[in-house]
């Protein structure tokens, strides 16, 4: 494949793959937060916005799967992209303070997706996977997650799809650990926790 045809391969796909987000998350806002240095030599992930699906704001990349036949995949998803949820609503203007409620939710989103998403190209992450970070490990230390499919599913493996990376308290990972992931999730759906990584909550477990 040429450059030009490949160059051209991987906008329809962007195209489509767009498309497809806004099918799960409602429309994209029209700000995208680029990365200084980009991701695919080495710098940080640009980050798209959803403020207008479920309440707050779905954040999620589009460079884990650059192509529809290369990137990020599990047994569910041939390729996919990740996706974190704050109850907060969107305030870009308050993207790097971290001293208000969505800088603070936004700083921890961003930290936790520019860690997993070089991940997720080398590990294979599936729904009810739990994960968590090392106590040493600086910014991220000692915080646990939960993976899980959002959107509809099909009972064949999709083609795209998007996974959801969600924080969770210890007790709570520990409790998916023992029982099972899908348990845990079946809980955080029924307390109304569900997709949210924000812990201003009480453990479900």
């Amino acid at each position: 494949m040429s450059e030009d045809n490949e160059e051209e391969v991987a906008q329809e796909w962007y195209d489509r793959k767009s498309a497809l987000m806004e099918s799960v998350l409602g429309a994209e806002h029209d700000m995208v937060m680029h990365a200084i240095i980009p991701y695919a030599i080495g710098g940080g992930l640009d980050l798209y916005y959803y403020p207008n699906g479920i309440p707050g704001t779905a954040v999620a990349t589009k460079e884990c799967s650059e192509l529809p036949d290369e990137g990020s995949t599990n047994d569910v998803f041939d390729v996919y992209e990740l996706v974190m949820f704050t109850r907060h609503q969107l305030s870009l203007d308050d993207s790097r303070d971290e001293s208000t409620s969505f800088g603070k939710a936004h700083a921890n989103i961003n930290a936790i997706l520019n860690c997993i998403a070089p991940y997720s190209a080398e590990a294979t992450l599936n729904p009810n996977e739990t994960c968590e970070f090392p106590e040493d490990m600086e910014t991220l230390g000692g915080k646990c997650l939960i993976f899980d499919a959002y959107g509809e599913q099909s009972a064949e493996k999709s083609p795209f799809g998007l996974l959801a990376v969600i924080q969770v308290f210890r007790s709570e990972m520990n409790f998916a650990r023992k029982k099972g992931g899908a348990k845990l999730l079946a809980k955080l759906k029924q307390a109304g926790h569900y997709p949210y990584s924000d812990l201003e909550r009480e453990p479900v477990v």
